[in-house]
């Protein structure tokens, strides 16, 4: 049985621990309404830039040749995914959650007998996937000294992308990231970004226009597409910086409220050891007295 010295000690440890993750909690509460509302503005102008292309899409010529960012390249052995995950821990099961979704389509195209590159954005998602596919990543990019993340670190890891595309080093290209809804509910998901993934109808809900384009759709889809990979990065920056908040303020929450029940069951043993001392004392104190 640990003696009172050492209940004192670790009831003060817990104590500490408490502090720290209430503070912890506090932080992410307070950086959780910026990247909220970072997130859900970014929203409408993502789906519009999907509306558009679907229109452009839609009304390329029967035998014009589509750019290959919209229809790919023909092929389908090489994948490159791109996930992105958070720099930082202490937020619950936000960093594993995108980590199994991209390890499993990792392992599945791995037996079809697909090459897979694996991009990782974030060091949580890399130090989880160097242990199984370590082969498999070329690269890493940290994002550990930004303070808030811009459309210009989505456009640089875009622009690298859309590099290796025209390149040749892959044919297929699937981003890794959490969407946010909630504080407690955010959902990892898998988006294809090369070939784009553009939504069967414009989210208009009224009749279907039709537009006439100066210069030409396919010029302006060679335009817009490379445009469009930046954007979608972005949001999947914005979502994740959104959801590693949200999983953070409440990871800290369930973390402040088991510290609180552990202190609560560690006083309450260092009480009853306190008083079965004080009573083995009186103990001997009273028979001592009897035996004069």
């Amino acid at each position: 049985m640990p003696s009172l010295k050492d209940l004192r000690n670790r009831i003060a440890s817990v104590k500490a621990t408490q502090k720290i993750t209430k503070a912890m909690q506090m932080v992410a509460a307070a950086k959780l309404r910026r990247a909220q509302m970072a997130a859900e503005a970014a929203r409408p102008y993502a789906e519009r830039m999907g509306a558009v292309l679907a229109n452009l899409a839609g009304g390329s010529a029967p035998g014009s040749n589509a750019p290959a960012l919209l229809a790919g390249n023909g092929k389908n052995d090489v994948h490159l995914l791109l996930i992105c995950t958070a720099e930082r821990g202490l937020c619950g099961a936000f960093n594993s959650s995108i980590v199994r979704l991209a390890r499993e389509h990792a392992t599945s195209l791995m037996a079809q007998g697909k090459t897979v590159k694996i991009i990782c954005v974030g060091k949580k998602g890399y130090d989880q996937l160097r242990r199984q596919f370590e082969k498999q990543i070329i690269e890493l990019v940290d994002l550990r000294s930004l303070k808030q993340v811009g459309f210009e670190n989505a456009d640089e890891i875009a622009k690298k992308v859309i590099t290796m595309f025209e390149a040749g080093a892959f044919d297929v290209c699937t981003i890794f990231f959490s969407r946010f809804q909630s504080v407690i509910a955010q959902f990892p998901t898998a988006q294809s970004l090369i070939p784009a993934e553009i939504p069967t109808a414009a989210a208009s809900t009224g009749p279907a226009a039709s537009y006439e384009y100066e210069p030409g759709q396919d010029e302006i889809l060679e335009t817009l597409l490379p445009r469009n990979i930046s954007i979608q990065v972005f949001r999947a920056l914005l979502e994740n910086a959104a959801s590693e908040q949200g999983a953070r303020m409440s990871a800290m929450d369930n973390a402040t409220r088991n510290a609180g029940d552990m202190i609560k069951k560690q006083t309450q043993l260092y009480n009853r050891s306190r008083q079965a001392m004080i009573t083995k004392e009186l103990i001997e104190i009273i028979s001592g007295a009897e035996a004069l």
